[in-house]
């Protein structure tokens, strides 16, 4: 275990020290933009106007996030208590306006993010990869802004997916 805090700790002070000025500008905004999931449910209105398809897609994509984040903040959060990286060495241009209170593993927005991806890709499978990369943008800019170690994202993701499908099990008969 220690070697994998090693690892984190390390992986977090090279994103730090990592020098992107297009991503240090657009980074900040865009993990803003996923606080809540406004991101996802903003995106969910145009997959659910697109049809019959995008209406179950983005009402999969809207549970799957209301799983995720019931269970990322109100479960797991509070057994692991993390505390949340220290943002010295994180240029002061990426720090996000307000620090969250909450603990860092695992990122919330992390398993948001993947939670509606997948729920969306259930149903859309054609939006994986475009809604996949605006959803690792958004798990990527935790660290970049510097709330989040990589492991707390990648835990985060991976918990996010997993629960999205699980309500695949919640299918009505008949249907693939």
């Amino acid at each position: 275990m220690h070697v994998l805090r090693r690892l984190d700790h390390e992986l977090f002070r090279r994103a730090a020290a990592w020098h992107a000025p297009a991503l240090d500008a657009a980074l900040p905004r865009l993990s803003h933009a996923a606080n809540h999931s406004v991101l996802w449910m903003a995106l969910a209105v145009p997959i659910a106007l697109s049809g019959r398809r995008g209406r179950r897609a983005a009402v999969r994509g809207l549970t799957s996030i209301a799983l995720a984040s019931s269970v990322t903040n109100l479960g797991i959060k509070q057994v692991f208590r993390r505390t949340r990286p220290s943002l010295d060495g994180v240029p002061l241009i990426r720090h996000v306006r307000r620090v969250p209170v909450t603990t860092s593993f695992p990122s919330g927005h992390a398993a948001s993010a993947a939670a509606f991806t997948t729920g969306v890709s259930l149903e859309l499978p054609e939006l994986a990869i475009p809604v996949g990369t605006l959803a690792a943008a958004v798990a990527y800019s935790r660290v970049h802004v510097g709330v989040h170690y990589p492991g707390d994202v990648l835990v985060g993701a991976a918990l996010g997916a997993g629960l999205a499908l699980a309500t695949a099990a919640f299918r009505r008969p008949g249907r693939r």
